[in-house]
């Protein structure tokens, strides 16, 4: 068992996100409905036809926050692939949570659903990235888009997801929405499933 203390360093030493600047804005990338922040990050040693992954913060939290702590823009140096992190801004959520439970947000082509599909076709279409390698992931509202994405996406972009601390399927997030074709349950998420036809 760890001490109080070790664990309050081990904390301190995560806390970099803000500081990281590893994460670049992206401007231009569309119409962007949903008013969120691009944020990416291409490491140098990436290659044509890699993957993206897409990394969605949770309430209270800006994309350097979940991104840099977590891990990812490291593990984007390692393997050499892409990050897009969508951030959400204050003067659409005060907590920064997306919005994954307003109809509006939660259907393909509108909202801020619109916004990062329109920030992964941008990225894919930019850094020459395989459309069947897109992976997204989140935690908390994060966890919750990610349901929303992996619905939402275009069928043109094979993706694949898991949502942490979220146990809310697509179909539950808005009656009338689109359906949660495909969804099925992995561990403390949902991933998306399609079959190669």
């Amino acid at each position: 068992m760890t001490r109080l203390g070790e664990t309050i360093a081990a904390l301190s030493r995560n806390q970099k996100g803000s500081r990281d600047n590893r994460l670049g804005t992206v401007r231009g990338f569309g119409a962007n409905p949903g008013q969120l922040e691009m944020k990416l990050y291409a490491p140098g040693n990436r290659q044509r036809g890699g993957a993206l992954v897409v990394v969605l913060h949770g309430c209270t939290q800006t994309a350097a926050d979940y991104a840099v702590p977590a891990g990812w823009l490291d593990l984007a140096e390692r393997f050499g692939f892409v990050i897009l992190a969508p951030e959400q801004l204050r003067t659409n959520n005060p907590n920064l949570c997306f919005s994954w439970y307003e109809t509006a947000d939660a259907q393909r082509g509108r909202g801020e659903a619109a916004s990062i599909a329109q920030m992964v076709a941008h990225a894919v279409r930019t850094y020459d990235l395989d459309a069947e390698r897109v992976f997204v992931t989140g935690l908390s509202a994060g966890g919750a888009m990610t349901s929303v994405m992996l619905a939402t996406l275009s069928r043109d972009v094979r993706r694949r997801g898991s949502s942490g601390w979220s146990s809310v399927r697509h179909r539950e997030l808005s009656s009338g929405g689109l359906r949660g074709d495909g969804h099925e349950s992995c561990g403390f998420g949902w991933r998306a499933r399609r079959d190669r036809s």
